[in-house]
């Protein structure tokens, strides 16, 4: 179930994430290789080889860890759903919002989901995220972009919690 656990965002004060579809020859990863299973190797015995599925399911969570110490979360690869059916490939994919990179999004919805007391109202448990898992970056040319503006939606941002 822990694979599912990134559509929680849907219902949080996040952003919807986005919906890619994909139909087509398999191009998609799953997450770092084309679907796969593994079967018993005929040239090592007590290994096993991976081999190109020809029917099947994957059901790829989000990938993150945690670099540094419990709060500093981050991003590996956006969740997944992958059928294959012979060379043919249905993917869909959950991404961050138009104009937010993932790596973004998803390291301040982890940091809402994972590092804040949930007895608090979302208002609260966005504050501790901003205090504690700060996503603010400064640019080449020394413009501040605060992420948690861009992947709240409105009413969970800074101006309008302020209001």
């Amino acid at each position: 179930m822990r694979k599912f656990k990134f559509l929680k965002a849907f219902f949080s004060p996040f952003r919807r994430p986005k919906i890619n579809l994909y139909v087509g020859k398999i191009a998609i990863g799953t997450p770092y290789f084309y679907p796969r299973r593994w079967v018993k190797s005929k040239d090592k015995p007590g290994y096993l080889s991976p081999v190109p599925k020809k029917i099947g399911f994957d059901f790829v969570g989000l990938g993150w860890k945690t670099k540094w110490d419990q709060y500093d979360f981050r991003h590996e690869w956006d969740p997944i759903w992958s059928f294959v059916f012979f060379r043919w490939q249905i993917a869909v994919t959950f991404s961050a919002p138009q104009g937010i990179h993932s790596a973004h999004y998803w390291e301040c919805w982890l940091a809402y989901e994972y590092a804040t007391k949930k007895d608090n109202s979302k208002t609260e448990r966005i504050a501790q995220c901003r205090t504690e898992c700060p996503q603010v970056w400064t640019s080449s040319d020394d413009q501040k972009v605060d992420y948690y503006d861009l992947s709240l939606r409105t009413k969970y941002t800074k101006n309008e919690i302020s209001k």
